[in-house]
This record gives C-alpha cells, structure tokens and sequence, in this order.
C-alpha cells in the first residue's frame, strides 16, 4: 500500500502515475484508490493515468467519503491479487483539523484491513516552496507516520535544498525526485548526483 499525500498543487496524482508506471514496467498489477473527493477533476485525472499505465482504479462519485473509496479498494485489491495500491488524497492543507482528520481515518482503515502489508506514506513536496515545505512535513509527520518525500518541481531553478532541512529535522528520507512531466521523469533518489547538482551552477 502506497499513500500519497501532500498540499494542493505539488503533484500528487502525477506522481501516482509515474509510479504506477515504473511498478507496471516491473510487471506488478497496480490498483489506483480515487480518495481524493473533494475535486472532480482529481479523480478524472486519476483514471487518465490509471488508462495510461495500464492499471485497475476503484472511484466514487465526486464527494464521497475518501475513507469508503478507500475500503473499497482494499477490498478490490484482495479479490483480484492485486501487488500494490496507489492511493490519491485531497489536496490537504497541513492547518485544516477536520482534513488532516480524515488522513488519520484513512490510516485507521489501511491498518485495519491490511495489517500485514508493506506500507508507505510518501508526502510529495514542491522543491520551489523552500521553509513552508518543512512545516507541510512536521505537520503531516504529527497524524501519517511518513515513510519518505517524494520531491517534485525540479526542473526549474529550485534546487531542493529545503531537503536538507527536512532530513535534518524529521529523519525521513527521499526516495523519489520529479524532474519534468514525462512518465520517465520520476527518478529513484540519488544522494550523491543531488549533491553535486545542489551546489553546482
């Protein structure tokens, strides 16, 4: 089980479908939770990427209970063997109660349902945002139990220092950087290459 979480606007649902696609490349049947409701738009991007990468997607209709979307798609997953499940969030902000609220709900029921699984929370990060972006983390840290950054938006001029900051200070690690909008441009973390780049003009 695989949770993407993070603010709007970083890209999220792009990241689950460049992830979909590396696990479909390694020939792992990939199911796609549309948990995030809120925006009709989210979940029809969603089944764009679902289309494009060859994946199974369980969805409910736009403003539904994101936990119930995502109980489903448990459900779907061991009736159809599934490897791994994608699950897409809404766009939350990391000061809203009643938002960060449900992610813990959400959890509770992963939890529940799936209690053997291998589960990460990956928060996506937009590289341009700077120190916000360590208080986005400190604050999804409090109610997701991350497990890593996935760290997008740097294609441009932002270097992605502020990792740094959030390495230092919550010890997750980055596992995957967004370069660019092609299905190839999410790339596995490289330490060593992103240090290189981080002080070379």
């Amino acid at each position: 089980m695989i949770l993407v979480i993070g603010v709007n606007g970083v890209g999220k649902t792009t990241t689950i479908g460049k992830i979909a696609s590396r696990l479909r490349q390694e020939r792992k049947h990939v199911l796609l939770a549309a948990a995030d409701t809120f925006r009709a738009a989210a979940i029809e991007q969603l089944e764009v990427w679902a289309d494009r990468s060859g994946s199974d997607i369980v969805k409910h209709p736009e403003g539904s209970d994101p936990a119930s979307v995502v109980y489903d798609a448990i459900a779907a997953a061991k009736a159809r063997g599934t490897d791994v499940v994608i699950c897409d969030t809404a766009g939350r902000l990391h000061n809203k109660k009643n938002l960060m609220d449900e992610l813990a709900k959400i959890n509770r029921i992963i939890d529940r349902e799936l209690p053997d699984a291998d589960k990460e929370v990956l928060l996506v990060l937009d590289a341009t945002t700077g120190q916000n972006a360590v208080n986005q983390a400190r604050e999804f840290q409090n109610v997701a139990n991350l497990t890593g950054i996935v760290l997008t938006k740097l294609d441009g001029t932002a270097r992605g220092g502020v990792v740094l900051a959030i390495r230092e200070e919550l010890k997750l690690p980055v596992k995957f950087i967004g370069v660019g909008e092609q299905v190839d441009d999410l790339q596995p973390f490289d330490a060593r290459a992103f240090s290189e780049a981080l002080f070379t003009r």
